[in-house]
């Protein structure tokens, strides 16, 4: 069975989370990215390739290093997500708001 990969499957690991933010800030190769953690480096080779099966992540082979390059424009779908779930928080909050300034002024 293959597994879908998708953008909320990349960053619901932290380690995974760190990794985009580190490769958002600059390329690595993978030897760069594992000495960052107290893991080995076979466990994050697995978190980039889950990155890189997501479309999070790009890796480029340069004589027998493997550098990876974040691609920060797949995290559009989460942002829009989000984004939507904050517009309704916001108008929720905005109406309690507005509620409770007309319980404050007929206690007056």
């Amino acid at each position: 069975m293959e597994l879908r990969r998708d953008p909320f499957h990349a960053i619901a690991d932290p380690t995974r989370r760190q990794i985009i933010g580190m490769l958002a800030q600059k390329p690595q190769n993978l030897n760069s990215l594992a000495e960052q953690f107290d893991m080995s480096r076979q466990a994050i080779s697995l978190h980039v390739k889950i990155l890189n099966e997501c479309g999070i992540i790009t890796i480029n082979q340069i004589g027998r290093e493997r550098i990876c390059h974040a691609k920060l424009e797949k995290l559009e779908e989460v942002s829009a997500w989000v984004s939507q779930y904050k517009e309704f928080w916001t108008e929720r909050f905005a109406a309690l708001e507005k509620h409770l300034e007309t319980i404050k002024s007929k206690s007056k």
